[in-house]
């Protein structure tokens, strides 16, 4: 097998590996492309092609990590993950952790971690490497790697939800959530809604986006039902569609450009985070981006249209 062929077969793993320690679609892409490169230029093969690659995209995703985390300091307004609608890698006997470790929720409690932890966290939890390769990845022994590993399951399960719904559950919730939403139903909303419900947004600056987070069924049932209907009535489409493996859904406009994207985050048998992502910067890869000020403008002139 040529070096094309190993590294082609093994870069969903490397792409997944990358993007739960990035969080980035765009920079765990980058972080797979800088790999190949180191990857071409080696006189050696290694022995364990996978074991050397591993290591190697691990390694470019902390040093990327280390700058971007000042970057996400400094960011206005609340920071999420970029969406990833699909991942590339599978393994069925890690199914049910590669499902769990690429949520929003998760993700963003990864964001509590440090780069090392992170990483040991994701290669060790994940996708379960051995310690030897750990520590080799990471460039410490495996001793501190087991000890990083505990610090990393104390933050993790620390802010976990104590109940999670099954797949299919959350997939029927979303389906009547979104039901509700087109019709703007503010009590079939406010039943699926956990009673202590938040209603967040990444605008990240570059897109209307709410001043603070909305918090509670009543308040955020009302504010998602005075405002869907009216963006169904300017030609927005809703498309369900999972998010980082969660239930949501895709808006475009009427040329089908991509709006925004709405995920859920269902415990408990009821939403409990509703996360929308208006920035543009983070949905290129999805497809064609609208101008999120052209559509809140359009918004607003056609409900002054109807009162006038």
């Amino acid at each position: 097998m040529s070096k094309v062929e190993e590294f082609e077969e093994l870069r969903p793993l490397l792409f997944s590996i990358a993007y739960r320690i990035l969080s980035s679609v765009g920079e765990a892409e980058d972080a797979v492309q800088e790999t190949w490169l180191r990857y071409a230029a080696t006189a050696t093969r290694p022995t364990s092609p996978k074991a050397f690659l591993s290591a190697t995209v691990t390694r470019i995703s902390i040093d990327v990590l280390r700058s971007a985390r000042v970057r996400r300091e400094q960011y206005p307004g609340t920071w999420f993950p970029e969406p990833l609608l699909s991942d590339p890698y599978e393994d069925p006997a890690r199914a049910v952790e590669l499902a769990d470790s690429v949520s929003i929720a998760a993700l963003v409690l990864l964001e509590r971690l440090s780069p090392l932890e992170r990483a040991v966290f994701v290669l060790r939890e994940v996708f379960a490497f051995g310690f030897d390769d750990v520590a080799a990845a990471v460039g410490r022994s495996e001793a501190a790697c087991r000890q990083l590993l505990v610090r990393a399951r104390r933050h993790m399960e620390a802010g976990r939800p104590r109940f999670a719904a099954d797949r299919q559950e959350r997939r029927e919730l979303a389906t009547r959530f979104f039901d509700a939403l087109k019709d703007g139903d503010v009590e079939g909303l406010q039943d699926l809604l956990a009673a202590d419900v938040q209603l967040v947004g990444d605008a990240g600056g570059n897109a209307p986006q709410l001043a603070r987070a909305v918090t509670g069924a009543p308040n955020v049932a009302r504010l998602l039902a005075s405002v869907y209907p009216w963006l169904m009535r300017i030609d927005v489409t809703c498309e369900p569609h999972d998010i980082n493996g969660e239930p949501g859904a895709i808006f475009r406009d009427r040329e089908g450009k991509v709006v925004h994207l709405m995920a859920l985050d269902v415990r408990d048998g009821r939403i409990g985070t509703i996360r929308g992502l208006t920035n543009p910067d983070k949905l290129t890869h999805v497809g064609p981006v609208a101008d999120p000020w052209a559509v809140a403008r359009e918004l607003k002139e056609a409900r002054r249209g109807l009162r006038a």
